[in-house]
């Protein structure tokens, strides 16, 4: 992001606190996603994998 990239938020009607909420939120599951990933979690039967998701290089748990 960049303060252009702020500027058109507030444009929108965005508020700081509105910003700063979804900043972190995103953020977090950023996160948490990268955790998941390193520690080769699989996902849950119900879960769906993205279509450009690669996990054949993790051993297969089986």
């Amino acid at each position: 992001m960049e303060p252009a990239d702020l500027a058109v938020l507030r444009e929108q009607g965005f508020e700081e606190e509105a910003i700063s909420c979804a900043t972190q939120v995103v953020a977090y599951f950023n996160y948490i996603n990268r955790v998941a990933d390193a520690l080769g979690v699989d996902l849950e039967e119900w879960m769906t994998p993205h279509p450009h998701g690669d996990r054949a290089h993790r051993e297969d748990p089986a």
